[in-house]
């Protein structure tokens, strides 16, 4: 190369460094990363708050045991090396909540759910695939504890114990029978995984089912298939609520994905061709339905999408906005959805850039301090703003554990959408070069490359 006129060698480290370039704008630092997950770890004390963590750990840190994997299941029983130290988090919060378990099944008479009393009949189940796993690499030879019991009774009891209704669908309540749209990340996932785990095919089948059920009682056709959040037995009871919440929308996509990518990487992935179609197809429906309300003007969804956010009592919400985001790279990578891929990016640039970085193709990772200065959408400390207050779903809040494991999902997803190519960046062309969110700056930047090779060459 160094017999080359200088403008060709430029033109031509232009084109080919072009993609990683553009690749590092807004892009979260591991110290950054390191920041988040402390905070998550620090704040997460809810059941799901605890299931939601657990995921989290597999996507970012473990992702030889996260479902989103290529790898086949069940996983490898022997953790490697370099995970040992990054599945310490993971495994403890099954430690935490099998030994509380075992003490308070000692006198029951019928099953009790991973964590008794919780008044949320779906919630505990979240927590589920940690002590599956627990489980499988033998972390009952360490700890003593019964972890494959507390799992099969988490089991016995949502089949056998819980609230239905008519047809069938699990209750998510334990008082009153309410379907809500947080199930679908909460329990089929875990069904899903233990019929792997145990070789038992029937309960796939449930957690496709249970999805099917909830589906049918909360997808609202007359608002473009987005899923209403809480159908009580009492219409006028508290917590029923059946206008279309973001994150209730974004927990149902993201349970629905997780399901898809445990069905296709099982030892029945062949026979469940069809269940698998449908459920790319939900997703679709979710993601078509959600981003035909998005808020374009700040790259955000209002906590209720279908009336203004400056409405009386409504306001943007950062953390179902990422969760939603997070979802759609999951389905360009796993279904080759690609339609609302450019608005994702959008929402990630928006809410993990500093302050007058988020349109700039421009930014390159070194410019992002571990310490979030100058964001517009993560405090100095970490945590990701506006929030819906995760304990009073109408309300905004100020510091919230999903949405810290929300954004950690979104960069994990994203990371791994990279990694596939960046397929869909622009959604409709047949560009498969891994450049993100690029506006017309960064393209032209990236094609004067081409053009000094083709005007000399």
């Amino acid at each position: 190369m160094k017999n080359l006129p200088l403008f060709l060698v430029w033109g031509l480290l232009h084109v080919l460094l072009s993609p990683l370039y553009l690749v590092g704008a807004q892009n979260l630092t591991d110290e950054q990363i390191a920041v988040v997950s402390q905070r998550l770890a620090e704040s997460a004390q809810k059941s799901w708050e605890l299931g939601t963590r657990s995921q989290t750990i597999l996507e970012v840190n473990a992702t030889l045991y996260s479902v989103f994997s290529h790898n086949t299941l069940p996983p490898p029983s022997v953790p490697p090396e370099n995970l040992t130290d990054v599945l310490v988090p993971f495994f403890n919060l099954a430690r935490d909540v099998v030994s509380e378990w075992v003490k308070a099944s000692a006198n029951a008479t019928e099953p009790l759910p991973l964590i008794p009393g919780d008044g949320s009949v779906g919630d505990p189940a979240a927590i589920g695939m940690s002590v599956l796993l627990a489980n499988w690499t033998g972390q009952a030879n360490v700890s003593g504890l019964d972890f494959a019991s507390a799992a099969r009774a988490e089991v016995d009891y949502l089949l056998n114990f819980a609230p239905r209704t008519p047809d069938g669908a699990i209750s998510h309540r334990v008082s009153e029978l309410q379907l809500w749209s947080d199930f679908v990340y909460m329990v089929p996932p875990f069904l899903a995984y233990y019929g792997v785990m145990t070789e038992n095919r029937t309960l796939l089948l449930e957690a496709y089912n249970q999805i099917n059920l909830h589906r049918k009682h909360l997808r609202d056709q007359d608002a473009d298939s987005r899923w209403k959040h809480v159908l009580g037995s009492d219409a006028s009871g508290p917590g029923h609520d059946e206008d279309h919440w973001t994150t209730g929308n974004g927990w149902a996509a993201a349970g629905i994905l997780r399901v898809l990518a445990t069905f296709r990487n099982s030892q029945y992935a062949n026979t469940l061709k069809d269940e698998q179609k449908d459920l790319g197809n939900w997703v679709k429906e979710i993601h078509d339905g959600m981003y035909a309300v998005l808020d374009d003007s700040v790259n955000m969804f209002a906590n209720y999408p279908d009336v203004s956010a400056d409405s009386p009592g409504n306001f943007h919400d950062a953390s179902g906005s990422a969760l939603l985001a997070s979802t759609v790279f999951r389905g360009a990578v796993m279904l080759d959805q690609f339609t609302h891929v450019p608005a994702a990016e959008k929402i990630r640039r928006t809410l993990l850039s500093p302050s007058g970085t988020a349109s700039s193709s421009a930014a390159s990772s070194t410019d992002l301090s571990p310490t979030f200065e100058n964001y517009v959408h993560l405090t100095k400390e970490g945590w990701l703003t506006p929030v819906v207050d995760p304990n009073s779903y109408g309300q905004q809040g100020s510091q919230s554990p999903e949405s810290e494991a929300f954004v950690l999902q979104l960069h994990s997803a994203w990371r791994d959408w990279v990694a596939d190519g960046a397929r869909g960046a622009n959604a409709g062309t047949s560009v498969r070069l891994a450049w993100l969110g690029v506006d017309s700056g960064g393209w032209m930047w990236y094609m004067s490359g081409w053009w000094i090779l083709v005007l000399f060459f």
